[in-house]
């Protein structure tokens, strides 16, 4: 049996049913779903769809809501550049497109954001398109399967796995006589990758595709997908500024380009400027200043320690501006409203323990 009919089988009987973007060919609810899984597991992507769906229920109340509810909504999620492609996608969605996806691969890849795979997720599972799909569960089965080698992704090995993913598209006479076909087949390898042909001990024993499995064959399946060179990731520092007076604290809104583009964040400032310096260049004047226990936060591509200085003020003065294009970028928060704005998992995460702690006065 083809490779494409054993998983379109076992998906049909083993394999995820009950997500809260299956069951549905609403392209805007495939798309936001696609979207958020990227780079992240379903378990954490959950709740933060369902949330984001009773903000924005339709691609028209997305595309015109602020950029800072949008940045609100994801926050926490990670990898912000997914967010202002998001929002920036359902714009050109409205202005383009009259509101309605387009309805295959080649003009949904042509909007911010969604790559060929992901163009071609939505096109599968909306549409029924014949289209080959790349994630990491699916380079990781089909490694394993035609046991192939490499770093999965390098350029060379990753034209090796499309090349076998487009060459087991179920046929076209499948894909007549079952509509479901293709939507079975692309959520099959992403549910074969996840709950059984995972990194580390795979239930080989659970697979439909054991028997003819190279890497399954010759012993090869802890070996194979080759793992990921890992860099050493370089160390960095900063000092976080938690300005407060009067249950408010002060806030900046980073630029839209670089770590936690678009959300607000505590003001940074360097290890050899001291506190009263940072604070008179925002200026403020601190009645009290206490160093907090620092704390580490890891990114993809660099490891930040972080060294939250708590500056309690005697008065709430305004601070001095920062704006861009007539938007004022810094301002005094009410900290019961915190949760309105978009912040930084490592910075919301310290502010409500100051709450709880009762430190925030």
């Amino acid at each position: 049996m083809k490779l494409a009919n054993r998983i379109i089988a076992w998906q049909r009987a083993h394999g995820r049913h009950d997500l809260p973007w299956q069951n549905t060919h609403d392209p805007y609810r495939i798309w936001l779903s696609e979207i958020m899984l990227q780079q992240t597991q379903v378990s954490a992507v959950i709740e933060y769809y369902q949330r984001f769906l009773r903000h924005f229920p339709t691609i028209a109340s997305l595309a015109a809501a602020s950029s800072e509810s949008v940045m609100a909504q994801w926050a926490g999620l990670g990898y912000y550049a997914r967010a202002r492609n998001l929002h920036a996608c359902a714009q050109r969605i409205m202005k383009d497109w009259n509101g309605i996806f387009p309805s295959d691969a080649n003009g949904l890849a042509t909007l911010p954001g969604i790559g060929p795979s992901t163009a071609a997720a939505i096109a599968a599972f909306c549409y029924g398109e014949r289209a080959a799909i790349m994630d990491g569960n699916v380079k990781r089965v089909f490694a394993r399967y035609f046991a192939i080698e490499g770093d999965p992704t390098q350029r060379a090995t990753e034209l090796q796995l499309w090349q076998r993913a487009y060459e087991e598209l179920p046929s076209v006479k499948t894909c007549v006589n079952d509509p479901l076909a293709m939507a079975r087949y692309t959520q099959g390898q992403m549910d074969l990758g996840a709950t059984v042909c995972t990194r580390s001990r795979p239930k080989c024993l659970q697979c439909p595709l054991e028997k003819s499995c190279l890497a399954r064959r010759t012993g090869r399946t802890e070996e194979l997908p080759w793992p990921r060179k890992r860099k050493v990731l370089p160390e960095r520092s900063t000092r976080m500024l938690i300005a407060c007076h009067a249950e408010h604290v002060l806030l900046e809104q980073r630029p839209t380009q670089g770590i936690w583009g678009g959300l607000w964040s505590l003001p940074e400032y360097e290890g050899h400027v001291s506190t009263e310096q940072a604070c008179a260049q925002l200026g403020l004047a601190p009645r009290h200043i206490q160093t907090l226990t620092p704390f580490l936060h890891v990114f993809t591509h660099y490891r930040l320690t972080i060294t939250p200085i708590l500056a309690c003020l005697s008065e709430r003065t305004p601070p001095k501006e920062q704006e861009q294009d007539g938007v004022t970028l810094r301002r005094w928060v009410r900290c019961n409203t915190l949760h309105t704005l978009g912040l930084p998992a490592p910075v919301r995460k310290l502010l409500e323990g100051l709450q709880s702690d009762q430190l925030l006065s």
